[in-house]
């Protein structure tokens, strides 16, 4: 395929290639549809769903929440405990995720009557998932169901200890499962390895399974006469929770995630949760929130809780019903998000460091003492970007046990891998997916850990990075980069994991002026034949090829800009910009 502009190599040293048709017209004559149809199309929409992929809904993508094993069994349980008025415990990870999905079983719980309690583990005292002590803690305190979500696939001792105590736990998780299930009443998973039809959503992020499951609880209980004199709860009001829960959990915006973001975003413009309302004030956002804003605004405020401050944070804001706590709890978790923006900085300038020399490691791993455990996926996950292959991030503790988060490069699955080495014996704990995953293992196993890592991933990793390139949807002339543009590549959406925001290619420019703003960030102006000029911001990219060449490009030389096309709504007139990914020479 001939690369987009002639770029074979750029200056990242990559070819610039079409996703999806290339050209305008096909050697059979066919016509190139629209950009939005292109979009769609490139991203694996099939043609005759074009019109429903526009507009995502829940009713065109949901499926029978009774396709998923163990889910009428679930559902069968819950509604026993609502009509029995029973004290249901809901167990949640530390993330936004986890807070997402424990908030959404609360407050559909709550609406009909219930006085659910929430637990969330303290990530340092506690660590991930479920444990024994917990289970029966919650027993104590009177609980005789407890629902597990974003945890549990693994939690074997800890759901032991609860059917020996006589207590029945529900899993619902999203987390890669080993063939062997913990002794849970029902394990509502679609990574199942025994999983069916359900499989098909394996995508789906812990609040989207935890959405399923309350679709079929009403739907039970709506069999059993439950609402013949009571009101049934609007699940799709907490569609605002799964909108949020799903994007910052990175998972890909396929099929239902895509309804699911479209729909609750739609939800959350109506500020209805007092607690999301507080946070994107807390934010500083003036207008209603976009995909991008829940993973880069919200999401990381809401993590911040679990990762340097209470783990309960975000979801007791999230399911506050008093205004007054609802903003002090954001205010506390916008503060805690600075903090943890310090933290994180300094363990990314050493990780920088000792990542250095392991670019031809299947898995690159770097490790420290006294490292704060709740930055290190945030490390991992730019490491995994600047080095375009998988990371391990580990923070050993004064008892020399090492606790790490992984991320991964599309195509290569370091949650099996994890796995594997949990079945072989070289970690004491760990799972996760396909692109993230957790691991627990004694300082003095790391090398052996880090060896297996690389035997089992490096062939992959080469072949995705033989592979690798810059995918482009679009070539325009400078004044083509406009807010009008903007406008209608929204229509594709919502993009994130899975469903990239679509790259154009911008050009020829000549580099006006460039400089370094804010935390190693390049800003350039351009201007191009057309007369017509426009921003661009290489973000953290000082440091690099792509930088350099930005800061140091000769005023008569034209090149070529790639990136995603954005609104700067900061000034009194919103302009469009480029977030540049890469750039080649044009002459």
């Amino acid at each position: 395929m001939r690369p987009v502009l002639d770029v074979h190599r750029s200056i990242l040293g990559q070819p610039w290639r079409w996703r999806g048709l290339e050209g305008d017209v096909c050697d059979d004559g066919f016509v190139a549809d629209d950009l939005v149809t292109r979009i769609l199309l490139a991203r694996g929409c099939p043609r005759d769903a074009l019109e429903a992929h526009k507009t995502p809904s829940i009713r065109g993508f949901m499926p029978d929440p009774s396709i998923f094993r163990d889910m009428d069994r679930a559902a069968d349980r819950l509604a026993q405990a609502v009509v029995s008025g029973e004290q249901v415990a809901i167990f949640g990870d530390y993330d936004v995720d986890g807070a997402t999905s424990a908030a959404l079983l609360v407050r559909l719980l709550r609406d009909m009557g219930l006085v659910p309690r929430a637990y969330i583990p303290d990530r340092q005292l506690e660590g991930y998932g479920p444990t024994a002590g917990a289970m029966l803690r919650l027993q104590a305190e009177g609980a005789t169901l407890i629902v597990t979500v974003d945890c549990g696939a693994q939690a074997f001792e800890a759901l032991e200890a609860a059917r020996d105590a006589g207590v029945e736990v529900l899993v619902v998780d999203h987390h890669q499962c080993t063939i062997a299930l913990p002794p849970a009443l029902a394990v509502v998973n679609p990574n199942r390895l025994d999983e069916g039809e359900g499989a098909a959503h394996g995508h789906l992020a812990a609040v989207g399974v935890a959405f399923l499951l309350g679709a079929a609880l009403l739907r039970t209980l709506r069999a059993k006469g439950y609402f013949a004199d009571r009101a049934e709860p609007k699940l799709l009001d907490l569609l605002d929770l799964v909108a949020l829960g799903t994007v910052a959990d990175v998972a890909q915006l396929r099929g239902l995630n895509r309804a699911f973001v479209a729909q609750g975003l739609k939800v959350m413009a109506r500020r209805q949760n007092i607690g999301i309302a507080a946070l994107i004030e807390a934010s500083r956002l003036t207008r209603a929130p976009t995909a991008t804003d829940l993973g880069f605004a919200l999401g990381p405020r809401i993590n911040a809780g679990g990762r340097v401050g209470k783990s309960d944070l975000g979801v007791r804001l999230l399911t506050t019903q008093d205004p007054d706590e609802a903003k002090a709890l954001a205010i506390e978790l916008d503060r805690l998000n600075d903090e943890r923006r310090l933290i994180e900085g300094d363990v990314q300038s050493t990780a920088d460091l000792l990542a250095a020399g392991q670019e031809g490691r299947g898995c690159v791993i770097v490790a420290s003492r006294g490292w704060h455990p709740g930055v290190i996926g945030i490390v991992a996950g730019r490491l995994k970007e600047r080095l375009g292959r998988p990371v391990l991030v580990l923070a050993i503790d004064e008892q020399g046990v090492a606790k790490g988060s992984a991320r991964s490069i599309p195509s290569v699955d370091i949650g099996a891998a994890i796995l594997a080495a949990k079945e072989i014996g070289l970690i004491v704990a760990g799972g996760g997916h396909a692109a993230a995953g957790g691991v627990t293992v004694a300082e003095d196993g790391i090398a052996a850990l880090g060896d297996f890592l690389h035997d089992r991933l490096h062939a992959g990793v080469e072949r995705a990075r033989e592979d690798r390139a810059l995918l482009v949807d679009a070539v325009l002339a400078p004044g083509g980069l406009n807010p009008l543009l903007i406008d209608a590549l929204a229509v594709g959406g919502p993009y994130g994991m899975g469903w990239p925001q679509p790259r154009v290619a911008a050009g020829p420019v000549r580099i006006v002026k460039a400089d370094i703003v804010g935390n190693g960030h390049v800003r350039a102006i351009v201007s191009g034949d057309d007369g017509r000029g426009f921003k661009g911001v290489a973000f953290r990219a000082a440091d690099t090829d792509l930088g350099r060449a930005l800061l140091g490009a000769p005023k008569h030389r034209r090149l070529w800009l790639a990136g995603r096309a954005k609104l700067d709504d900061w000034g009194s007139r919103p302009a469009a910009e480029l977030h540049i990914d890469d750039l080649a020479w044009a002459d």
